[in-house]
């Protein structure tokens, strides 16, 4: 784990929705770690209340369904009622179906997949926006993901849905930026989460092949981009959406010709 004292965030409330695990855990720690107080939102509590266990600082958990608006709601109304303030946002809560062609997509799980993508980024954004304009502003941060950038074969639900949270992304952005409201997007590549460490070692290799840097991502380089968006170091920053790919986004690079006399 890297160290985050050096990007200050004392007296500040961070929101991270999705913290149970992950990417979002780690980043958990990470706005903790650089002294603000956390609040920490997903559906499992007893895997939330676990981070928050292992985490040194003022933590608050709180159960919340994304695609529920009054639960949404209420998440926000429980970070103002105990710090009085929220200013920096991080929606990174996601679901959707398994991989099929899209004919072959049931209609309800794909649903689920544009509930929790963009129907969850909506709701996190419309209240938790409210709630920084109360006080000096704030930065929010969606997740979206390599895949809202370019299609990917058999994930209609998950690219659709990630590209509708980086078109939110832009628009809101829009709508604050005169108003001191940051509003940024992530499109990370292959990073190493729980999905891919269960796939085991094989699936990890082939992943790193697949990035022109040769290895996969890990979750704290995302936590970094997270608190560089929220921090005074990116004021002028605002509608971006930041790949964290190991250069996936740029183009393809072919394999490394062998050239005489060079190790193989």
């Amino acid at each position: 784990m890297p160290t985050f004292e050096a990007m200050d965030m004392n007296g500040k409330v961070a929101l991270v929705v999705g913290a149970s695990r992950g990417i979002g855990a780690v980043t958990a720690q990470a706005f903790a770690q650089a002294g603000a107080a956390v609040v920490l939102a997903a559906r499992d509590k007893q895997a939330l209340d676990s981070v928050a266990a292992g985490i040194k600082g003022e933590t608050l958990v709180v159960q919340v369904d994304v695609g529920d608006e009054d639960s949404v709601r209420n998440l926000v109304e429980n970070t103002l009622a105990a710090y009085g303030r929220l200013d920096a946002a991080f929606n990174n809560a996601t679901d959707g179906p398994m991989p099929a062609p899209l004919a072959e997509i049931d209609t309800e799980q794909f649903d689920r997949g544009i509930r929790a993508n963009i129907r969850g980024t909506f709701l996190g954004m419309k209240y938790q926006i409210p709630a920084m304009l109360r006080g000096d502003g704030g930065c929010v941060v969606n997740m979206a993901s390599l895949a809202g950038v370019r299609g990917v074969a058999n994930l209609a639900a998950y690219v659709a849905g990630k590209a509708g949270i980086i078109g939110l992304t832009k628009v809101a952005a829009l709508d604050y930026a005169d108003h001191n409201v940051r509003v940024n997007a992530l499109a990370p590549g292959t990073i190493l989460t729980h999905h891919l460490q269960r796939a085991g070692e094989q699936a990890q290799q082939a992943a790193a092949r697949s990035a022109p840097m040769g290895r996969i991502g890990q979750a704290d380089e995302v936590a970094d981009v997270v608190l560089w968006l929220c921090s005074e170091q990116s004021s002028y920053i605002t509608g971006a959406v930041i790949p964290i790919d190991g250069g996936q986004a740029a183009g393809v690079k072919p394999p490394r010709m062998y050239r005489p006399g060079e190790p193989m």
